[in-house]
């Protein structure tokens, strides 16, 4: 039966938090017992006083200027790191109210002015979390970034457009090339500062436009004229003819493919950022100056060689959301009337009725009015398999329609779909810095200052001490300003990430962020929720036993006690005794008992449906039961005892089976290098037995009251394990939250398994999940292969500098080769399968 843990407070309470108030509630009481959903208000400060009366002035209402926003809280443990957040941001300033729910891991920020917002994100990873607003603040665009080559590229925007006094809040990710800024000016004004710096900033489009197809053509074009250029210049000098020439050809290579680094490093160096375009242009620059024409325009040649064909590759990672974009048809058949009108989907509204003919995508998410067909949710779910669909049942936008004509009423808006939600959910995770990520990120930010002084010392202390010449020295200093570039350590992790969370996305599993996907690369112990999971979570009725009155009167009695209840057990009791066409009696005073049962009064007496504990704290005896109960529980089925404070009126025996894919699926996750299955219910060791037999688990855990399966956890965390917990995101929260992973199964059917999990299932069974263990298993091996190759190649680079070994266009293609060769062996993850 499912239960909903209630938290009373006080607003006189020492330890009390502020109320927050309903914008259009008209009353609310100071010391209330009951949770709302809320927003951001204020509270009467006389609230505790005697004849204190409650106040409905709103924040909002009082001062005009206050900000609301809210956000998206990851990395939560548990209700203590709410509390946190919300000390940690109060002492803010201009920070009037902070509210964290961490059930839903949302939080709730009054401000007295937009600009006390901005400092938010940065201050809660600071406290260790992250925080994504959303998309509430119309002020806060989204613009598509074009032609980063790394990190440090975003790192350059961000600075330049920080020094704009129009722009209020940038962020910038090299991983989506997507950018968030809040800015006053205009969008046009906006796309030229970010053309300035060298790159091309527009608006998001659903369907990509043909320049942006052919911008990448052109600079090949241009790299191409450029070798051409140093090809001939090379032949020139070799074979006698006029060096003036030669020098001339590499000068307008030099200018060719180094005009766009040069044109980022001017305004990287404005904006004080040092990037690998500083870098690059400094080494190619210092080489024309000291006559290696050749060497300086080999440094820009292969620079953009290597940006070309990174910026090739990561696009694929990049397609993995684009793709999932053009899922969803842009327009649909409309039925008005007797006619039948296409409709852009954004025109659209709820309730609407369109039509879907046989072998088309759904354009929206819909309940069937009129027909029947099959439906294949791969693109949601990522089952193979369609599903039967007919009148009453929900269907997705995105989905194919395999055959008959379909009549949908309409249920959510085209920016609501499921299909938009993973979207949105995917794209935020992909934006998430991952702890392996951000440890590289400061490394990178320690390694390149060091490097690029160490390479200002080595070009001017060891001539002026008198140790060789100015050129010498002046030539290993610009191989070091190469090496000092991190950009292959940098995207080593990114756009490994990016890819894995990509991939996942496409097989139905959506991962929250780059931290998930690492934990659960690191996991050795799952513990499921038995019904629902394991098994179907349909329970159906298979015996009973009447033991004082009629049959009819033991299911009148257990029809009035349970048809309140959302319980599948409770349901299956409804459902049964419904089939039988019998009536309810009138019951009130409806109570649920946590981890026993429910209770209700009848004609003025108490009566009473539950488990075996319920019944014994009644002080019920159940000696002349004993051997009954005993032989049900061994044949792995649930007992539901129905009786009154003085008697037992009857018992109801209910199983439930297991579902066709679990043993398949848990079998898979012991191969993929889980090493403890787990078993968590409520259920009698009988029926708990029984199951986890069948299912194969290495151990169960039954009769558990909702604290005793987060104790559980626990107790698998005590023995050394990384625990993750798999349920249905609703009932199961606690435990969810207390194991180091959630992972919530049937995404696409319920919005909470959504909000509420690290890691979502969208399909109502375990199919995905070996894979989800496994591609996270394989995305942290590549990882750590991406970094150690990183460091090696940096580090054989270094060494080879001194003896002379190492050219500048060696140090150059180093770099550039070891970033591109990180970058495929990151995308072999949007390929990965079991």
């Amino acid at each position: 039966m499912s239960i909903v843990k209630e938290e009373k407070s006080s607003c006189c309470s020492s330890n009390s938090k502020k109320e927050l108030v309903e914008e259009q509630e008209e009353e609310s009481e100071c010391c209330s017992s009951s949770t709302k959903d809320i927003t951001i208000g204020t509270r009467n400060p006389n609230c505790c006083s005697n004849n204190a009366q409650p106040s409905n002035k709103l924040i909002t209402g009082s001062t005009p200027s206050i900000e609301n926003m809210t956000y998206r809280v990851n990395g939560m443990d548990c209700s203590a790191c709410a509390a946190t957040i919300e000390k940690g941001l109060s002492k803010l300033a201009d920070i009037v109210e902070v509210k964290v729910n961490f059930s839903t891991a949302k939080m709730q920020v009054a401000a007295s002015n937009a600009n006390a917002l901005i400092p938010i994100e940065t201050e809660i990873e600071k406290l260790g979390y992250s925080a994504v607003p959303f998309n509430q603040n119309k002020k806060l665009k989204t613009y598509i970034i074009e032609g980063m080559d790394c990190g440090s590229c975003a790192k350059s925007i961000e600075n330049h457009l920080n020094t704009l006094p129009s722009v209020k809040n940038v962020s910038v990710n090299f991983s989506t090339g997507k950018m968030k800024i809040e800015h006053s000016s205009s969008v046009d004004d906006l796309i030229s500062e970010v053309s300035k710096i060298g790159y091309k900033a527009s608006l998001p489009l659903r369907k990509q436009d043909n320049e942006s197809k052919q911008k990448p053509e052109k600079e090949m074009s241009l790299v191409i004229l450029s070798g051409v250029l140093i090809m001939f210049g090379f032949i020139g000098s070799s074979n006698g003819i006029s060096p003036m020439l030669s020098t001339i050809l590499y000068g307008i290579a030099i200018v060719i493919s180094g005009y766009k680094p040069a044109k980022s490093a001017f305004y990287a160096i404005k904006s004080r950022s040092l990037d690998m375009n500083v870098l690059m242009s400094a080494a190619a620059i210092g080489a024309a100056l000291i006559g290696e024409w050749l060497e300086g325009a080999t440094v820009v040649w292969l620079f953009a060689i290597g940006n070309y064909l990174q910026n090739k590759s990561i696009e694929r990672t990049r397609d993995s959301i684009r793709n999932l974009m053009d899922l969803a048809p842009l327009e649909a058949w409309v039925k008005v009337g007797n006619g039948v009108f296409k409709k852009p989907v954004e025109e659209i509204n709820v309730g609407e009725i369109i039509i879907v003919k046989p072998g088309e995508k759904i354009p929206l998410d819909g309940v069937i009015i009129l027909g029947e067909s099959s439906i294949n949710q791969a693109p949601i779910t990522g089952e193979s398999i369609p599903v039967d669909k007919a009148l009453g049942d929900s269907v997705y936008a995105g989905t194919i329609n395999e055959h008959g004509s379909l009549d949908i009423k309409v249920t959510k808006l085209v920016e609501d779909t499921t299909i938009s939600k993973i979207i949105n959910l995917v794209e935020e995770a992909q934006e998430q810095k991952a702890p392996t990520e951000a440890f590289v990120d400061k490394f990178a930010g320690i390694y390149t200052p060091i490097v690029f002084i160490l390479a200002l010392c080595i070009m001017a202390l060891p001539p002026l001490l008198g140790f060789g010449t100015f050129g010498v020295w002046f030539y290993k200093g610009l191989e070091l300003l190469v090496v000092a570039c991190p950009c292959a350590l940098v995207i080593s992790t990114p756009v490994a990430i990016v890819s894995a969370i990509g991939n996942a996305a496409k097989n139905g599993v959506l991962i929250k962020g780059g931290t998930f996907l690492e934990k659960a690369g690191a996991i050795s112990a799952i513990a499921f929720d038995k019904t629902g999971t394991l098994t179907v979570g349909k329970p159906k009725v298979t015996e009973i036993k009447t033991i004082n009155g009629s049959e009819e009167e033991l299911l009148s009695i257990a029809l009035t006690l349970e048809e309140y209840s959302t319980h599948p057990i409770a349901k299956s009791i409804v459902d049964y005794v419904n089939e039988k066409e019998v009536r309810p009696y009138s019951g009130e005073s409806y109570k649920n008992i946590v981890g026993k049962g429910v209770k209700a009064t009848i004609e003025g007496e108490f009566y009473y449906a539950g488990n075996v504990k319920l019944f014994k704290d009644l002080n019920i005896s159940l000696e002349n039961l004993k051997e009954y109960l005993q032989e049900i529980q061994s044949k792995g089925k649930t007992v539901v005892i129905i009786g009154s404070q003085t008697k037992i009126i009857g018992i109801l025996a209910v199983s439930d089976t297991i579902r066709d894919n679990t043993v398949s699926a848990l079998n898979a996750l012991k191969q993929s290098g889980v090493k403890q299955t787990v078993m968590l219910t409520g259920d009698n060791e009988g029926s708990a037995k029984q199951i986890a037999s069948q299912a194969n688990v290495n151990r169960y855990f039954a009769e558990l009251l909702p604290e005793d399966k987060v104790a559980a956890i626990k107790g698998l965390k005590n023995e050394g394990h990384k625990v993750a917990m798999v349920g249905d995101g609703i009932n199961d929260a606690p435990a969810l939250a207390t194991a180091d992973l959630g992972i919530a199964m049937g995404g696409a059917g319920t919005d909470t398994a959504m909000e509420t999990a690290d890691i979502v299932l969208m399909a109502d069974n375990l199919d995905k999940l070996p894979h989800t263990m496994k591609l996270s298993r394989k995305a942290l091996m590549i990882i750590k292969q991406n970094i150690w190759f990183s460091i090696i190649i940096k580090a054989a680079a270094l060494v080879l500098i001194f003896p002379g070994y190492l050219t500048l266009w060696m140090a150059v293609l180093s770099d550039t080769g070891a970033a591109l060769i990180v970058i495929l062996n990151s995308i072999r993850l949007l390929k990965f399968k079991e």
